[in-house]
């Protein structure tokens, strides 16, 4: 029973074929790219609002140079929202719950920052690993603490995104097979559990709304600091 819980974050395959791939373009499909025949419709209309308000808020910390990554930025927070929430559909595959995806979104987007840094302002870059004012005999430990937490940098934000879909489909799957074995036996309280799962499901709409933004924003922070 254990290992069936599990199941879910099996990559799948047909035909000894993986699909993850076919999962990550899936989400590009479900956006239509306007032309100049194209007629704007409340959809369209509704998703310029939407990457507009996501762009001006990924953006309003970053000075000119910055903008030169609004359409990676926006373009990955879109990515990872729909990947995200088309996840929480019945008899799908989340490529998110996968670290190894993760930690390949997340790793080059986190050295391109930091190499950006080094070129354009070494010195600012580098004042990072030592705060202003520390004293001299901390100095060398400070200087180890500082690296070590910056090269986790990439490391925290693909843990992150992995473990928090993780635990929510294992809660949702956890608390849907309680309220099918109890449905039979003692339907009061099935139906008890089927209110949590309900409340469940909402929340874990907004954790992955959530989630989404807070890589997409951390990425940014870390662009803010090298620019």
């Amino acid at each position: 029973m254990n290992l069936s819980f599990f199941d879910q974050f099996t990559s799948p395959s047909l035909l000894g074929i993986p699909l993850i791939l076919l999962a990550m373009l899936f989400p590009a499909l479900l956006i239509p790219m306007p032309d100049n025949r194209w007629i704007t419709n409340r959809f369209s209309t509704l998703q310029s609002w939407f990457f507009h308000l996501i762009t001006k808020q990924l953006m309003m910390p970053l000075n000119k140079n910055g903008h030169k990554w609004a359409l990676i930025l926006t373009s990955l927070m879109a990515f990872l929202l729909m990947i995200n929430l088309l996840g929480l559909l019945p008899y799908t595959f989340t490529p998110t719950t996968q670290l190894s995806m993760n930690m390949a979104l997340a790793f080059p987007l986190w050295l391109a920052t930091l190499l950006m840094g080094l070129r354009n302002q070494p010195s600012i870059s580098l004042g990072h690993l030592l705060p202003e004012g520390t004293p001299t005999p901390l100095i060398p430990a400070l200087i180890l603490i500082e690296t070590t937490s910056l090269l986790i940098r990439p490391l925290a934000l693909g843990v992150r995104l992995t473990a928090n879909l993780t635990a929510g489909h294992l809660l949702i799957q956890l608390i849907s097979t309680a309220t099918t074995t109890l449905l039979p036996i003692i339907p009061s309280v099935s139906l008890l559990t089927a209110l949590i799962l309900l409340l469940l499901t909402i929340l874990e709409v907004a954790v992955a709304m959530i989630q989404a933004y807070v890589f997409v924003l951390l990425l940014s922070l870390y662009l803010q600091e090298n620019i």
